[in-house]
């Protein structure tokens, strides 16, 4: 499968002539958020709960900009996307190389469903636009479509 064909697999795309790229597909950044409190995991599954959580506050970089910035102190975090998967199986997905050259990464997953994605930033910080785009889906390997 080509990078270009993704495009089936995916709703909600921002701008699809930039999120196609010779690697994969980009996601983008629809909101931060931060944790408030811990959600929990039990064996069985019977007291499976979400954390508490909450948007991270966004800042105006320039009056005339159209979106706005999230300043993220180092720490982890979690990412909600602007994107949908409409894939029928799992398909992978990696941390953006130009986020993670700035210091910060999420995990490589395989789903099927884009739920929130842990983000970790190193001490130094990032600065995220609204709708960065901060990670890659990747074609499925040869043999495995």
């Amino acid at each position: 499968m080509r990078p270009s064909q993704l495009t089936a697999l995916v709703d909600g795309l921002l701008h699809e002539e930039t999120q196609v790229t010779e690697r994969g597909l980009d996601l983008t950044a629809s909101e931060v958020l931060e944790i408030a409190t811990p959600g929990r995991v039990d064996f069985g599954g019977d007291e499976l709960d979400r954390a508490n959580v909450s948007a991270h506050e966004k800042v105006w970089r320039d009056d005339e900009d159209d979106y706005q910035w999230w300043h993220l102190d180092g720490g982890q975090y979690l990412v909600e996307y602007n994107e949908r998967l409409t894939a029928d199986r799992p398909l992978r997905v990696q941390t953006r190389d130009a986020v993670r050259v700035r210091g910060a990464f999420h995990p490589t997953v395989e789903l099927a469903a884009l739920d929130r994605m842990p983000l970790s930033v190193a001490p130094g910080g990032i600065r995220l636009k609204e709708n960065a785009r901060i990670s890659t889906l990747l074609p499925p390997e040869e043999g495995t479509e």
